[in-house]
This record gives C-alpha cells, structure tokens and sequence, in this order.
C-alpha cells in the first residue's frame, strides 16, 4: 500500500508527491539497483525522483509526477505477486499509464480499459504484462479469438507473445498440441544439400521460434515436448494435408507465404484448435512480381468477425529505443517512394 502528499503546486506549475512502500525490500526492487528504474523515470518523463528508504519523492509537473506514481504503484504490485521487473517492464508501465485508462479493440477502436490494468499472459517461468496498447488488443484478441493475424516491424512482440499464449494453453490443458510453423524461404530447393537430418536442415530458420519457446517453458519440458510430440517445430511445406485439432498454430513469418500457402495453411484448422498467424508486410522475401499470401488473406478475411487482425507499428517496438527509431527511418523512405516503386 502507498501513502502520498498532497500535490504542492509552485509558481511554475509543477507538484510534488511522497510515496511509501510498505515492504523496503521491494521497494530497493521497485527503485532498481543505483535506483535504475527512477533514472529512466525521470529521463522519459522529465521529473526528479529522489529515493530514500521505501519513500520515493516526485517533482515536475504535475501530469507527468501523476504518471510517474501509477508506474510506481503498478510495478509494485507486481513485485507483490512475485513477479519479477526489468527496464522494459519500465518502460511499458509508462507507455501504458500514458494511455491514462484508455485501450483499443483489435480492430482500433477506442473502449475503457477494464479493471486489473494491463492484459498479461502467465506461462510456468513468467508472467508477461502488455507494454504498449497495441500489445494489450493482441492479448485479448489471442484470449478471444480462434484465429489471429498480426502484422508489423520486428521488436512489437509479435512471435513472443503468440508463443508465451501458446504455451499457456498448453500448460492449463485447453491444447493437445503446440505447432510452432515458418516458410523457409532462404533455403527453397537448396534445402536438401544442408547437412543433417531435416530437423537440423530447417533449424536455422526456426530458431526464433525456439528461443521463445525456452524462455517460455522449462528446457526439460520443452524437450520432452518435442519428443513426444506433444510440441512440434516444422516448416510450412509439412503442413501440407494434414487437419490440426485440438492444437494451438502458430505460423510465423507469414508475409513469405505465397497465396496457395496461405490458403493451405489456413484450411488445416481444425476442431478444437486456435491458429495465430504473424509477420511483416513490408519485409517480403518472396521472389519479384510474387504476391504475399498474408497481405491477400487479410484483404480476404477481413470483414469474417471470428478472425482478429492486430497492427503494430513503430511506436509499439518494445526493444532498444533505437530499433524503434530504425523502424521509423525505413518507414519514412518507403513512404516516400511513388506509388508504384517496389519496396525491399
């Protein structure tokens, strides 16, 4: 619990507010160690927060040290539940309490944000809180939706949070099995000249999906999955007549599927199961004069009020700050390029 002052407005418009937090050791996590987590604060926000004992003084404005005290309260009551924080769950506490209350709908419409804050995703190793808006109408269209296409730049969240719910589903037991898909575009016919077993050819290219599939779930029980089935990472080519029921789907790099992949995948959904689909449209691996099948399908299904379609863009990039400004750089030269010009 947290006790404040009240809000002491000076000549030049700014506020001061003192907030306690009952457990000290939690508040030497909350502030961060050499009190990390205020700097960034005050760098995002423009305020002064000075730390002393499991009190913490905010001083600036008084929108902004009001922004800064629901960060602060939402972050401990994190730490409360025994949820652990880093700098980015930081920095998505801000985004979030900036919204001031207000989320969107998958299709981006405007609604008041329900009581309990943030949508998050609870797997066996972590709980996963939505860091920008965009990623908390992903969570509840994926809690809502049988089928969900999400499309955008690289660091939104994408793949991590499509695999994070997943493996939850998995883990309460809605879901026999976890399927974690990609084309492998790279390789094409060269497939057959890498060395190994075709586990260990397509590997390369599904190695992401691994690395969120460990961070989600204990090593041994992901091992055991792959074992026994009960998870499996394939390419796309291996869809290919088979009916997924009772599974959780997830296709991702879908912006490299051609028309007919697409339309194959999406009619392998079957009883019981929930098909995630992710990728981004304006990096298109697919050979010239060669159509995205995840641009068409969204084009297609659109209007289907079953099937949630998500966009994330620029603002949503959760990884350094400056991936989000690269992302912002390309999109500006691809705006800037007659109607008619490729893009890369």
């Amino acid at each position: 619990m947290t006790t404040q002052t009240p809000s002491l407005p000076t000549a030049d418009a700014t506020a001061e507010i003192v907030t306690a937090f009952e457990d000290n050791r939690l508040a030497t996590l909350l502030f961060g160690q050499h009190d990390q987590n205020l700097a960034f604060i005050e760098r995002k926000l423009g305020i002064e927060a000075t730390a002393r004992g499991n009190h913490v003084a905010l001083r600036g404005a008084r929108d902004s040290v009001e922004q800064a005290k629901r960060v602060l309260e939402s972050l401990y009551q994190r730490l409360r539940s025994g949820q652990q924080i880093v700098l980015g769950d930081v920095d998505g506490a801000l985004r979030m309490a900036g919204s001031q209350g207000v989320l969107f709908t998958p299709e981006g419409k405007p609604k008041v944000a329900p009581t309990g804050g943030a949508a998050s995703v609870g797997t066996r190793k972590k709980t996963i809180a939505a860091r920008t808006l965009a990623q908390d109408a992903y969570i509840r269209a994926l809690q809502k939706h049988e089928l969900v296409f999400a499309t955008g730049p690289a660091g939104t969240g994408k793949t991590y949070l499509a695999v994070a719910h997943a493996a939850a589903l998995i883990e309460k037991g809605e879901a026999d099995r976890l399927i974690l898909s990609r084309p492998a575009v790279e390789a094409g016919e060269r497939l057959g000249f890498l060395p190994g077993d075709m586990r260990e050819k397509v590997d390369p290219y599904l190695r992401p999906l691994y690395d969120a599939l460990y961070d989600m779930m204990p090593p041994e029980r992901v091992e055991r999955g792959l074992t026994s089935g009960m998870i499996e990472v394939a390419p796309l080519a291996f869809m290919r007549g088979r009916t997924l029921a009772n599974s959780v789907v997830l296709l991702d790099e879908a912006q490299n599927c051609t028309s007919m992949q697409m339309k194959m995948f999406l009619t392998r959904l079957g009883e019981g199961s929930r098909m995630i689909i992710t990728g981004d449209p304006t990096q298109i691996d697919l050979p010239p004069g060669q159509k995205s099948g995840l641009i068409e399908a969204i084009d297609l299904l659109k209007d289907i009020p079953e099937i949630a379609i998500c966009r994330f863009n620029a603002a949503d990039v959760v990884r350094h700050e400056l991936v989000a400004k690269i992302v912002r750089a390309y999109e500006a030269r691809d705006s800037s390029k007659p109607s008619g010009e490729a893009k890369s």
